[in-house]
């Protein structure tokens, strides 16, 4: 969830005014609605701050899976908190999302393919959030679009050419495009009979009562058409796309729900929801993660009382956005950012899920860009940034552009057409397979120097081998003269120039190893391989 709006009329501008000041009277919260309430009265007020700014500075069984491609990696699983593979490295990843939220909501009608997938690849980016959308999927009850579905796999088709995972994510936002969202189809909008209107985003979380009744539906799984529940139908289509993906080890899990918005339900409905859905993907797919996310207002600090699953590859995808203005209200930030990941890494604590922060940023202010970067890297968390292009996002930043790396997806990410000094934020060095437990890696982007402390043994107690090996990832753009290195504990087996660091372990007792990385002069840097990765073992 943005905080921010798309321009209005000269009356949606005052509604946005009036609504920032007073909570809605037909509603008067208490408890975890008056959380609701303040959260989402200062995101408009925040909103309509950037926005008028904004304004006034700008006049039935699915087929096979695909053939895998070449070089295709070990499934991702976990270990607690860490992803892992089969070999019981350690693997973090970085990446952007990519969730088309415009007719026909298929990522290449947009221009994302093999040209973005390059670009991915290049500055060492590994993993898209990609986004499925419900009502395109299954257009009508029961009838699931296979051209859809279709759409998607040619993506992660390209994005796996160049070794980039896709996380799949069902994404919406304000439930369906009636409020002015995307996400679910009219069939499934169940709103008890309320009157329904499009609002100017996201003022539809404080003023419609239809969307409330909407979502509330939904957590009951009222009977929708046929008398089939809606969450009955909803599972069903997380079934097909877990069945065709089933064996695409490319593919990084399943996000199951965006920023579910609770409404007056409470978290163990939304827990039900979670468990019907899991059991939907486990009867076709044993073997990829699937991550839940938690009510929408933890993206803004409020903690999480979600009942602990049963399923033991499971995840946590969690987001991290600052109400406030960034700019003005720094500390705020800073602080609301890391109650946000210190409440992710106590659910995980509690459960053994794993982690990945699925979505921040959305903006162009580069110090907080850097500060939510720089807070998940500490806690050594995986993390997915909002977003690769805006795309025309209708429930985004305004301008959508200032959302994107880049502006137009169709082009390389270069000269006007990326934003250069995001990229140096986001390209960064990262150690991308541990043949142990990390317990530090950080990046200062002012020495350009990146630290990386790890111990030879895996999250789960194994002890590895000695030869077993650790890959970081070494973005061209943050080192295009080349860089120098300093190991202990380890040796340098990759070339001087690799995109792709890797180092063998010295030796097979339990030990600590320690590694330094500073820029050189004189050299160069390749970008990085995927060769180099799927040899690291």
């Amino acid at each position: 969830m943005r905080p921010l709006l798309s321009c209005p009329d000269r009356v949606e501008t005052q509604r946005v005014r009036r609504a920032g000041g007073v909570a809605p009277v037909r509603r008067r919260p208490v408890g975890a609605r008056a959380l609701r309430a303040q959260v989402v009265a200062v995101m408009l007020v925040a909103s309509a701050s950037a926005l008028l700014a904004a304004c006034t500075s700008a006049p039935t069984t699915p087929p096979a899976g695909r053939p895998q491609a070449r070089g295709a990696p070990i499934f991702i699983g976990h270990s607690g908190r860490w992803l892992t593979n089969s070999d019981g490295q350690v693997v973090i990843v970085h990446g952007l999302n990519m969730v088309y939220k415009r007719p026909p909501y298929e990522p290449d009608a947009a221009g994302f393919g093999s040209v973005a997938a390059s670009a991915l690849a290049i500055d060492g980016l590994d993993v898209v959030r990609l986004g499925v959308i419900y009502s395109q999927l299954e257009p009508e009850p029961g009838v699931i679009s296979r051209s859809y579905v279709d759409s998607i796999a040619r993506t992660i088709g390209e994005l796996a050419r160049r070794g980039v995972y896709s996380l799949l994510d069902f994404h919406q936002d304000e439930m369906s495009t009636a409020f002015g969202g995307e996400g679910f189809p009219a069939w499934s909008v169940d709103t008890r009979g309320l009157p329904v209107r499009t609002y100017v985003f996201p003022l539809g979380y404080t003023e419609s009562a239809a969307l409330d009744a909407a979502f509330e539906s939904f957590w009951a799984d009222r009977p929708g058409p046929g008398g089939v529940g809606l969450q009955q139908r909803y599972a069903a289509a997380w079934r097909y796309v877990a069945r065709r993906f089933a064996d695409d080890a490319w593919v990084l899990g399943y996000d199951l729900f965006n920023e579910p918005w609770l409404a007056a339900s409470s978290e163990d409905q939304l827990g039900a929801f979670y468990s019907r859905v899991i059991r939907a993907i486990r009867s076709v797919d044993p073997r990829h993660l699937i991550f839940y996310e938690p009510s929408v207002l933890f993206d803004f600090g409020a903690p999480t009382h979600l009942p602990r699953f049963s399923d033991s590859n499971l995840g946590m995808s969690f987001h991290d956005y600052c109400l406030s203005d960034a700019a003005t209200h720094a500390v705020a930030c800073e602080r609301s950012e890391r109650l946000v990941i210190a409440n992710a890494v106590a659910r995980s604590a509690s459960t053994g899920d794993a982690l990945v922060l699925s979505e921040f940023g959305a903006t162009n202010d580069l110090v907080d860009l850097g500060r939510v970067v720089a807070d998940a890297d500490s806690r050594l968390i995986s993390w997915i940034e909002w977003a690769y292009c805006g795309c025309k996002d209708p429930t985004g930043t305004i301008p959508p552009s200032i959302e994107g790396l880049v502006s137009n997806p169709r082009l390389p990410a270069g000269g006007a057409n990326v934003d250069a000094a995001k990229l140096a934020v986001l390209a960064e060095p990262y150690p991308r397979l541990v043949a142990g437990t990390p317990s530090l890696y950080s990046f200062d982007r002012v020495s350009h120097t990146f630290r990386l402390r790890y111990t030879t043994r895996s999250p789960s107690g194994r002890s590895f081998a000695a030869g077993s090996c650790t890959a970081i990832v070494i973005p061209p753009v943050q080192f295009p003269h080349g860089y120098a290195v300093t190991v202990s504990g380890a040796r340098v087996t990759s070339a001087s120039d690799a995109g792709v660091l890797t180092l063998a372990q010295l030796n097979a007792t339990e030990q600590t190893v320690s590694v330094g990385i500073r820029p050189a002069q004189g050299g160069s840097t390749r970008e990085p391989e995927l060769a180099a990765l799927n040899a690291c073992t």
